[in-house]
């Protein structure tokens, strides 16, 4: 009913993303920056960041909302994926760089590297990049799910190993000799695909890339919970326990829901990285993980809809809050995650979805139904008369 409900709210978000998809763009390139609806790139570009984010709250939502599995480690998928894709960019800036060498990123150079490692072969080519974007994340999740969900992990302390996971990344990508740039991370970013990076064409097609990305995926998760296999998956969240009973094999329904969540959170990684020019091991850090269950929280867990309005609104509230008074933003986004879990705790969308489902039944004759209703649970019939005072005759 709560699925059917939305669609409504679903094929509206649907349009509004798509819309944004081509006016953002538009603005920003055909209006000349003294128009007063021109959008400047620097905009363009926080405005992608922040659908980057969206599509990443979303994948959290799939399995955190409709699967019950909370996860603190989606960060890693997502900096996996932005490793991808920073790998691929590296590859394209050729003898551009600050050592002019053509065969290896400059950090390698400073390092004294002789040789491109083997796990950098092929990321000069655009498709085994972005196959590597969904693989490696998706990889990763499929080895931890396997583990974790056969051997019944659940609740808190599949939180912690999760959390676990992405922390000993985030060890591991700060060493030098991991070959992913260390501390520095990879940056001075060139090219895409032939088109310079800094470009305001190039950026305006990157904004509309991850607006259609968000929707591609909003359409993926949506076609999951409306489907039979959404419906296991509410179960398997509700009462686990008892879904096994009835003889589904739930570890099997949650790898999948699982290793689907971190590709999309590979995806988002990658159209982020291009847009703000850098990725380093910090996008491991167990904090970003939390954040993002803040941003499902805010917007409304088990909706779709409300994680994608979480992690724009708390995002833009993170870069009002960092420039205007930078010490207090964590208290703000501490407070803000209190405030919601005791007055909000459906989340911005999924109070308005309540509300809104009990204006309908406070509608026309709704006294009616609710009177024919306990009328029919006391046995007692519309015209006043109970079901055991009615005559044999009336009852044949």
């Amino acid at each position: 009913m709560i699925l059917r409900g939305l669609d409504r709210y679903a094929t509206t978000f649907l349009v509004v993303i798509l819309a944004i998809a081509v006016i953002v763009p538009a603005l920003n390139l055909m209006l000349p920056p003294s128009h007063p609806f021109h959008v400047p790139t620097y905009v363009v570009t926080l405005l992608g960041k922040y659908l980057a984010f969206a599509l990443l709250a979303l994948s959290v939502d799939l399995i955190w909302g409709f699967a019950g599995i909370l996860s603190l480690g989606h960060g890693a998928f997502f900096a996996l994926g932005g490793y991808a894709m920073g790998m691929y960019l590296m590859r394209q800036i050729g003898s551009r760089g600050v050592y002019g060498n053509p065969d290896l990123p400059d950090f390698m150079v400073f390092l004294n590297w002789q040789e491109l490692p083997w796990y950098w072969y092929g990321f000069d080519n655009f498709w085994f990049a972005m196959l590597m974007v969904a693989l490696v994340p998706g990889v990763l999740a499929f080895v931890f799910g396997w583990f974790a969900f056969r051997s019944r992990v659940t609740g808190v302390y599949l939180s912690i190993i999760t959390q676990a996971m992405t922390y000993a990344l985030l060890l591991a990508f700060f060493r030098n000799d991991m070959g992913f740039g260390g501390n520095n991370g990879l940056t001075d970013f060139k090219d895409i695909l032939g088109f310079n990076i800094q470009s305001s064409e190039t950026r305006a097609g990157l904004f509309a890339a991850t607006a259609l990305a968000l929707a591609l995926g909003f359409v993926i998760c949506r076609a999951v919970v409306a489907s039979k296999l959404g419906k296991v998956l509410v179960g398997v969240r509700d009462a686990e326990s008892r879904t096994r009973f009835l003889g589904y094999r739930v570890e099997h329904y949650k790898l999948f829901v699982w290793t689907l969540s971190a590709i999309l959170a590979g995806v988002a990684g990658a159209l982020y990285v291009p847009q703000v020019g850098i990725i380093n091991p910090s996008e491991f850090a167990p904090a970003n993980s939390i954040e993002i269950v803040i941003w499902v929280a805010v917007g409304g867990r088990g909706t779709l809809v409300g994680p994608v309005i979480g992690a724009v609104l708390v995002n833009y509230a993170k870069t009002y809050f960092t420039g205007a008074l930078p010490d207090f933003w964590l208290y703000a986004l501490g407070g803000l995650f209190v405030a919601v879990t005791l007055f909000l705790p459906k989340g911005i969308v999924g109070t308005i979805a309540h509300f809104a489902k009990g204006r309908r039944a406070a509608g026309p004759g709704a006294a009616d139904r609710r009177e024919a209703s306990e009328q029919a649970e006391a046995g007692v019939e519309p015209g006043g008369l109970s079901a055991s005072s009615r005559s044999p005759q009336a009852a044949e």
